[in-house]
This record gives C-alpha cells, structure tokens and sequence, in this order.
C-alpha cells in the first residue's frame, strides 16, 4: 500500500507538468484570449501551427523512450529509473521559460528531452509493481496508482507563469529525492517491512522468476497473441480517451456552447469520475479474483468489455442530445468514469502474461496508444472542418467502432496465464 501512494503522488505530479506546461505555452502566446493570459507572462507572438508544433514535439521524446524504458527498468531496477526520469522532468520544466525567451526551437528541443525524460516512468512502474503486486491484490494497489495521474482541471483564476511551471518543477526535483529515500526495489531489499508480509510478496510471485537480463526473446513476443491482443485493444481504446482528452473541451466550447473556464467544476467530473473508477474497478476486481467467481483472464475481458464497450456507447448518445450541455457532461462523466475499468482489465493484462518482462511490454502497448493519441485528434480536426454538428457525429461513432474492433479482438485472443516465452526457465535455455 505504501508503494501505491507514493506512485499516487508521483504519477500526479508527473501528469501535473505535463498538463501545466501545455496550459503556460497556449497562456503566454498572443492569438490567446485577454483573459486567458497569465498575469506577468511573456507573449509571444507564435502562429495556431507553431503552439501545434511545440506541444507535439514533447511526443516525438516520449514515443522513442517507451520500450527502452521498460528495458532499462528490466535491467537496472524499476526504482533507479523511475526516479531519474521524474527528477529530469522536473528539473528541465524549469528552464522552459528560458527557453521561451531564447527562442522555438530551443522551445522544440526542451520538449523533446521533456518526452525523452517521461517515456520512461510509466514502463518503470509496471517494473516495480511486478516484483511488489500479489495477484489477488494487484488489481487494486496499481490501480490507486494508476489514479494519480487523471488530468489537473483549474477551477479558479490563473496562476503566474512561476507558480504554473517553475513550482511543480521544484516541488518535483524535491519529491524525487524522497523517491529515492522511500521506495525499494523489491521487498527483500525493504529495511521496514514485516518478515511476514515479505514472506507473502515473495511467495505469492515465486512462480514468475525474477527480472529479464540483457537479452528479450523479441521473436516470440512478436508472435504473441495475446501480447498483441493487449497492443491493438490499447490503441483502440487509447484513441477513445485522447478523443476525449484533447477535443472535449473544443467540443463543449463549439457545439454545446459551454464556458469551461466559468463553469471549472463541473467540466472537472470526468476527470473526477475517471479517477475514482480506477479505484473502485481495483477493489471489485480483485474481490472476484480472491473469491475464485472467475479467472483472472475473464476478470481482464469483462473489465475491459465494460471499460470498451459502454463508453462508445454514451459518446454515440451524445451526438443525439442537441446543444443540452447538462446531458452532455453527464454522460461524457459516464464515458471517461467507465473507460477507467480498462484499469482493472487490459491495463494489467501484461504483467499476468509476461510479469518478468511487464515494464518492456507497456512500453510496447505505450507506443501503440501514444499512436492513436498522435492520430486522433488529427482525425477530429478533418471531420470536423466542414459541418460541424454531421463532424463531431461521425468522430464519436468512429471512435465507438474503433472501440469495439478492439474489444472483439482483445476477447477473442486475450490471455490470462503467464506465457511460455515469459517464464524463466524458457528464457534461460
């Protein structure tokens, strides 16, 4: 439980300068609205396209290092890893004002070791869990801290450009070094921990051998199905939640004609509602596992049904309610709080697979949804550009056919048991 909450805190900040440092580059140019700006921040006179080039230069980073970051968890220990890519975040989001001033592409060049930096915390955990989860509670442990990392929502008036990047990139640097101090690598190596509680961790996973060396066995993973069953339903429900994420608000804004910034607290519940489904859908899953009412492979296939299938369903729902914003953010809350059951689902598919390679295979998984997060919004903007009401109905069925295609496939060949390639003794011969 105590790795759960720090991971929490972690994966919060790390999500809080991502999302921070988006809102300061769109805040400090001029083609923002008056009221928008941050009070004391430069403007800069960047082009729609140029603010487009500089927030999606942070993927270009954050794509490359997704599977080397698994690989080195692998390797050198997922707390190492996990550590130094927070404290470089941290530390680099404080030079991005300096990199304002001196110009875009040194801007560009920031985001982009911003990405780098990044790529690797989210395969490192994945690491750390699998040498700390017990199957009957994983479930719930890595989806409290999976929950850490919802988006910030700002519900009140805009902050300075200090307090809006230079203070979450200190407060960062200061809690990576209480990373270092708090968190181990396994529980053998836990100076605090009860010899019983160690003895339980440690027995309960004794079946999935210890970490990968330097070598992976790429073929069979390539001939993998159920590793590309987790792969395709990621991308497919990947491209649900960045529809959701990235053109929300245009489409409240647009469509529905709702002022977020006057009404912050209710365009937070999705958000909201998001987070706390990934906790509850940790808690109801293990129960079912615990109890022996099903198996861990039909555990991973219903939550993901749930998580996949009712979210396209309410998004389809959405395009059918006219300009009745209440309507609306209710059952986009409903849609973004019931994809969090994936959490529970096909989120953690990969360590019942392949534990000793986790934090590789999330990477994997990791590029294929970053993909779809490049690819949608891109897919928004062409259906959108001609009728916007006919556009904004035809993205949310593409997106709830999207969803369902991966569904199918994921239920069709998703797997619960460790595989052949991932045990230890394969891997040694």
């Amino acid at each position: 439980w105590g790795l759960a909450v720090v991971l929490h805190i972690t994966l919060f900040m790390v999500y809080a300068l991502r999302v921070n440092l988006s809102m300061a580059i769109v805040a400090m140019t001029n083609a923002t609205h008056p009221t928008l700006r941050l009070s004391q921040a430069p403007v800069y006179d960047w082009s729609a396209e140029t603010q487009g080039i500089i927030l999606s230069s942070f993927f270009y980073g954050y794509i490359f290092t997704q599977m080397l970051g698994g690989y080195w968890a692998g390797t050198l220990g997922g707390k190492v890893v996990l550590g130094c890519g927070l404290f470089l975040t941290s530390a680099l989001t404080l030079f991005v004002p300096l990199a304002a001033k001196l110009g875009v592409v040194y801007l560009i060049g920031l985001q982009v070791l911003l990405g780098l930096a990044e790529g690797v915390i989210f395969p490192a955990q994945y690491t750390l869990w699998a040498k700390w989860a017990p199957p009957m509670e994983r479930s719930r442990l890595m989806n409290i801290a999976d929950a850490g990392k919802r988006p910030c929502v700002s519900t009140g008036p805009e902050p300075g450009l200090d307090l809006l990047l230079v203070s979450p990139g200190g407060i960062g640097c200061i809690w990576s070094m209480f990373w270092f101090l708090l968190v181990y690598e396994d529980p053998a190596r836990h100076p605090c921990i009860s010899a019983r509680e160690r003895d339980y961790i440690v027995s309960s996973l004794a079946s999935q051998g210890c970490s990968h060396g330097w070598s992976l066995p790429l073929k069979a993973m390539a001939k993998s199905l159920p590793l590309w069953a987790i792969a395709v339903a990621c991308f497919c429900t990947d491209w649900l939640f960045y529809t959701l994420l990235t053109s929300m608000p245009t489409y409240m804004n647009n469509v529905l004609h709702f002022n977020i910034q006057e009404n912050g607290l209710l365009s937070a519940l999705p958000y909201v509602g998001n987070g706390l489904g990934h906790i509850l859908s940790g808690l109801l899953a293990d129960l079912l596992l615990s109890r022996h009412v099903l198996s861990t492979a039909a555990v991973r296939k219903l939550f993901s049904a749930v998580g996949m299938l009712l979210p396209g369903a309410f998004l389809v729902a959405v395009s059918y309610i006219g300009c009745n914003y209440t309507a609306a953010v209710a059952f986009l809350t409903l849609s973004l709080t019931v994809n969090s059951t994936t959490g529970a689902g096909l989120n953690i598919n990969h360590i019942d697979i392949a534990p000793r390679y986790a934090g590789f295979l999330l990477g994997i998984t990791n590029t294929f949804g970053i993909i779809a997060g490049i690819i949608a919004p891109t897919a928004v903007g062409f259906l959108t550009s001609q009728d916007l009401v006919a556009g904004w109905r035809n993205v949310f069925f593409l997106s709830a056919g999207i969803d369902l295609f991966g569904l199918l496939f994921y239920v069709a060949f998703g797997n619960g048991t460790i595989q052949d390639w991932a045990k230890e003794d394969v891997a040694n011969q």
